[in-house]
């Protein structure tokens, strides 16, 4: 199967998209949309996270769960929404995190993260897909299989990668990383639920700067304009 993802990480990935469970999954997100049933993001953007940061760019993983539900949110990067689009509360108290940590930082008026992913931020959620207005809807469906293969490449085949592990779905795939030749950055999630409980404060973007700026690679300008 033709599959639209970076070379890189096509390269890296390649065999995946043969295996059943892939196999599966592509029958299960066809069933969906001959149903009726809406799924997001749209087709073009469910690897957009892989075309917007290449396998051999990567130096931070921001590790989302699911694509947001809801209309024009979600387009491939965690966290992120479409211009144009309510920044969603998770993301909110993401920059006034960034407000705190970051010397300068001006909240933008847009939640498209497009500009990290860019730099070599890796905005991977575990579920590539969702149908509209049911979160968790695609949860177990074969993405997970798909993704932690991605996180246990990323940790095999690289050094010195930055994990920014928000709440406790996120840091249960600390054990796909291999600790002794990478870095994990963890804290309960931002969500308005869990970020009172130690997220805010918890300066990952800082931290991150700093880990990079060590291993001599060039820190991530974290203001979007």
């Amino acid at each position: 199967m033709a599959v639209e993802i970076e070379p890189s990480w096509l390269e890296v990935l390649g065999e995946e998209f043969d295996k059943d469970y892939m196999v599966q999954l592509r029958q299960f997100l066809k069933n969906e949309k001959q149903a009726g049933n809406k799924i997001y993001p749209k087709g073009g953007d469910i690897f957009n996270a892989f075309n917007k940061t290449p396998f051999d760019k990567v130096e931070v993983v921001i590790l989302g769960q699911d694509p947001y539900h809801g209309e024009h949110q979600a387009h491939g990067l965690s966290f992120s929404v479409q211009k144009g689009i309510t920044i969603p509360p998770s993301l909110r108290n993401i920059y006034k995190e960034l407000e705190t940590d970051i010397l300068g930082f001006v909240i933008p008026k847009h939640g498209d993260l497009t500009e990290w992913a860019e730099q070599g931020v890796l905005l991977l959620n575990a579920s590539l897909t969702v149908q509209a207005g049911m979160p968790g809807s695609h949860q177990k469906k074969g993405w997970e299989t798909f993704t932690d293969t991605v996180i246990r490449k990323i940790s095999e085949k690289k050094e010195g990668i930055v994990f920014i592990l928000w709440g406790s779905f996120a840091q249960a795939k600390a054990e796909l990383i291999d600790k002794t030749k990478h870095h994990i950055i963890k804290s309960p999630h931002p969500s308005p639920f869990s970020a009172d409980r130690g997220f805010f404060g918890s300066k990952p973007f800082s931290k991150t700067n700093e880990i990079l700026k060590k291993e001599g690679k060039k820190p991530i300008d974290w203001q979007i304009h």
